[in-house]
């Protein structure tokens, strides 16, 4: 795995000007009044087309419903569990521009799926779904369903998919990048032929701490419990021993593995954006 300093230097030599613009403007910064420490976006994620890969996350995400409502497994819009979904959506989601500001673009969905799967996602571009076994499972408070529902969309506003996909075409491609760059034709292809790669990408751990610190953040300033995203994980923790889970935990684990560094570095974290939550809280 390339990192973004020795990717920066490796890829000057044949970058062309257009590819050194890209790359140059994805160097986004965090919000200046944010309370985690998670750095810049990889600046790679800007050699995939944003546009071509929300494009192709719709259209996945579009047919994973049609197939659940196929089945009778899409929740209707008046359910308990849904409803309670999108409560704590609408409370998250208007804070998702101060972390990407093409979220203001993004046509937001959340949809529960009944599974028996442990999982959840946010596709790029603002897709949402739960299955209900992560719910009932893990018998998630709202406070820890929204620490989820944060980290989730922290990937899409974070655009791992993207730099993901960039990072893993550009090696696979063996850097030949004096054409690919050119017209990012191969790496526009790769966006729009992700297939059902974007539910079952596997992050870096730096972008698992990313998603756990910014959606802890997001959380905090919509009014949920900070120290809940420490629960969640142990939760999360005890079911990947295989406590009572049969297994079924594996779908959000296989991606999104516990360990206790992960929780104490939340730990860590909660103090800084405490002051965030008992702000929201009072207003």
């Amino acid at each position: 795995m390339i990192c973004d300093a020795k990717a920066s230097t490796l890829f000057s030599p044949l970058l062309t000007r257009r590819a050194a613009v890209l790359v140059a403007a994805g160097a986004a910064a965090v919000p200046a009044m944010a309370q985690v420490d998670v750095g810049k976006s990889s600046s790679l994620r800007n050699l995939v087309p944003a546009e071509q890969l929300e494009t192709a996350a719709n259209q996945q995400y579009a047919q994973m419903m049609v197939e659940a409502r196929s089945k009778g497994a899409l929740a209707p819009d008046g359910f308990a569990q849904l409803v309670r979904l999108r409560a704590i959506a609408s409370r998250l989601i208007p804070l998702a521009p101060r972390w990407n500001d093409r979220a203001r673009q993004w046509k937001w969905e959340v949809n529960l799926i009944g599974s028996k799967q442990v999982n959840a996602f946010c596709m790029p571009g603002g897709k949402i779904a739960f299955y209900t076994g992560i719910l009932d499972q893990l018998k998630l408070s709202d406070d820890e369903a929204a620490m989820v529902m944060g980290h989730e969309m922290a990937h899409a506003l974070r655009e791992h998919a993207r730099s993901r996909i960039a990072k893993t075409q550009a090696t696979g491609m063996g850097l030949s990048l004096g054409a690919k760059l050119l017209g990012l034709g191969d790496l526009g292809n790769a966006a729009a032929n992700v297939g059902t790669q974007l539910i079952s990408l596997k992050f870096s751990r730096e972008d698992e701490t990313e998603a756990d610190l910014v959606g802890l953040e997001l959380a905090a300033r919509a009014g949920y419990r900070p120290d809940a995203s420490v629960s969640l994980w142990k939760k999360m923790a005890a079911a990947s021993g295989g406590s009572g889970s049969g297994g079924t935990a594996l779908s959000f684990l296989g991606t999104h593995p516990s360990s206790p560094d992960r929780i104490a570095q939340l730990q860590a974290n909660v103090p800084k954006v405490q002051g965030l939550y008992e702000q929201a809280r009072r207003s």
